[in-house]
């Protein structure tokens, strides 16, 4: 290991020591002892009118006092409240020495009041004040952020409460707000700046000399040799899980590290409705609380029918309503382990204040599989890859480079059918000769009901988006007027992100008419997930669930999957498009989608 590996270990070794011994309570009064969830107080805001400041707050997670973006002075932000029906205004001043925005993320509202920065306003500049209008159409759980530099990683986002016209569906006594984010202590640019220089400056778990022996004595030397052979060609990694991971981040529930132990109430036998927000900057989290089934009731917002799981994997900047029923007069871990099992937030269920529950172990680390490299399925070396054993064999071509891969066929595809007409596509062999693209998936499949890398347990029952179907009729999009098919592209090695190869910079506007109902396909030609969001429209999520098919306003495309979203473009002006990991978005994986 070098010395700065060393060095960035040995400081996230002293968070977790710090989380563990309950120091963090002991390094001041940091903001988020401020923040109390839906608990009364200055952390609710509801009304039709809400004023709202933006501006720095010294904070300390880790032992370090750091300056963070605050809303209201709080970390989250103050949960708003708002009724659908209601004609709303919210002032937002900018105390900052820069611009700022607010997103409100999977609102259905004026183009002009959707927050984006040199799309649809100019930003609140320093000392400003912009008032936001806009009719509340929907209901359900939402969140607001930033949409003005990296002021989402350092902290301003917060969760917004539509409360519908009619009472819910669904029964229950008591309900909390549970945000999810990450944190670094560094700056977000020194961040972009160290995986400019190294894409897996952040992965600490590299298979080394020690793996290659366990692996021998699991699969055998040929197949463990092929293995990493093959892997070794493609000049990649299967333990790129990541691109951000706790080597740097303290993973958060409502603002709060693993030794605060954010706790919600409850009385034993009652409904307690859980609303979890993933407002990380880059982290997916895998969400259980041991000992309590949970009913997922709500996707992004949008009701569905209920579902028993035992965990779920919730992306980047998606949110789901879960209900569970604790019985017993006890504590319960709400444990939400990053992807890649670097680390996680933490939360507590409990009759009483101060009562906790243990903290279980993490997962094993998961492995990316030629499925994730858009293999699965594929013959190859007259082999058929299928099922989990996917070494020791024959690799031919598979083991070129993705940029000599130019004349295999990688069109291939069994999710969202593509028509032969009116459809805009994209020659997935043009892809291969760009600077801005490593790997181009030479098959890809429907994976919605895969529960997703590392979530293979067969003692749990994991939501997969497979499950979701619409509790409501009448909201999926009609039949598609046009297809528009997308590549989720990206480059280790100059750690750029695009769509079709392309930064945005490069690309122009995507021409919707007006009325036009439209498919996106979306083909994710890289190892990692990208939650990829539209904002302005709910979209209908091709799940395999006809006639029920779930709306979002994000999803979490795996790797090597192909999968298609529709809408109906009834709202002009200019939308932003992108994947919702920050420093992808940053860096290039964003597109204008022009309505007129």
């Amino acid at each position: 290991m070098t010395a700065c590996a060393s060095s960035r270990s040995s400081r996230r070794r002293f968070v977790q020591g710090l989380a563990l011994a309950g120091g963090a309570a002991a390094l001041g009064a940091p903001v988020w002892t401020r923040a109390q969830g839906l608990a009364p107080g200055p952390a609710v805001l509801s009304g039709e009118h809400i004023a709202l400041t933006i501006g720095e707050v010294p904070i300390n997670i880790t032992g370090t006092r750091r300056m963070a973006t605050a809303v209201n002075g709080l970390i989250p932000g103050p949960t708003l409240r708002l009724r659908a029906g209601d004609n709303v205004s919210i002032d937002v001043t900018n105390a900052l020495s820069e611009p700022t925005s607010i997103h409100w993320h999977g609102f259905r509202l004026p183009n002009a009041m959707d927050g984006v920065p040199g799309l649809t306003f100019k930003g609140i500049m320093p000392g400003e004040t912009f008032t936001y209008r806009f009719p509340i159409v929907q209901s359900g759980t939402y969140w607001y952020h930033s949409h003005s530099g990296m002021q989402e990683q350092t902290g301003l986002y917060g969760p917004v409460i539509l409360e519908p016209k009619e009472a819910a569906p669904y029964a229950f006594d008591r309900e909390y707000v549970i945000v999810l984010s990450d944190w670094t202590d560094e700056d977000p640019m020194a961040v972009v700046a160290n995986l400019k220089q190294q894409g897996d400056y952040y992965n600490f778990h590299q298979r080394t000399l020690g793996t290659f022996v366990a692996d021998t004595h699991r699969k055998g030397f040929e197949a463990t040799l092929a293995d990493w052979s093959m892997w070794g060609r493609m000049r990649m990694s299967p333990t790129d899980i990541m691109d951000v991971t706790g080597a740097t981040y303290t993973f958060l529930v409502n603002g709060r590290p693993p030794a605060a132990n954010w706790t919600a109430l409850f009385a034993p036998g009652e409904r307690v409705l859980l609303r979890f927000i993933n407002s990380a900057a880059m982290s997916t989290f895998d969400v259980r609380i041991p000992g309590l089934p949970l009913t997922i009731v709500a996707a992004d917002g949008s009701e569905v029918e209920p579902v028993a799981v035992d965990q779920f994997r919730i992306g980047v900047a998606e949110t789901y309503d879960v209900i569970v029923t604790p019985s017993a007069d006890q504590a319960y871990t709400i444990f939400a382990q990053a992807e890649d099992r670097t680390g996680y937030a933490r939360a507590t269920l409990a009759t009483r204040a101060g009562m906790s529950a243990p903290v279980p172990h993490m997962d094993p680390r998961p492995l990316r599989t030629m499925a994730d490299m858009g293999m699965a399925g594929m013959a190859m070396g007259g082999m058929k890859m299928s099922g989990s054993d996917r070494t020791g064999m024959d690799m031919g071509d598979a083991q070129k480079p993705a940029d000599s891969m130019a004349g295999m066929d990688m069109g291939g595809g069994t999710a969202a059918k593509v028509p032969a007409a009116n459809a805009d596509r994209v020659d997935p062999k043009s892809l291969t000769g760009r600077v801005n693209v490593d790997n181009v998936a030479m098959e890809t499949q429907d994976r919605q009901d895969e529960p997703g890398a590392g979530l293979a347990a067969e003692d749990r029952r994991t939501l997969v988006y497979a499950d979701l179907k619409a509790l409501k009729p009448g909201q999926e999009a009609p039949p598609a007027d046009r297809d528009i098919e997308f590549h989720l592209t990206g480059n280790m090695q100059r750690w750029t992100w695009g769509f079709d190869g392309k930064k945005f910079s490069q690309a122009g506007p995507i021409d919707v008419r007006l009325g036009e109902t439209v498919r996106f396909v979306l083909i994710n030609d890289t190892m990692m997930e990208h939650p990829i969001h539209l904002h302005g429209f709910l979209f209908s999520l091709e799940n395999g669930n006809t006639g029920k098919l779930p709306l979002k306003h994000t999803v979490n495309v795996k790797p090597g999957e192909r999968v298609g979203i529709v809408f109906i473009a009834d709202t002009p002006g200019r939308w932003a498009f992108h994947c919702h990991l920050l420093y992808h978005m940053e860096t290039g994986m964003f597109r204008t989608v022009l309505v007129a």
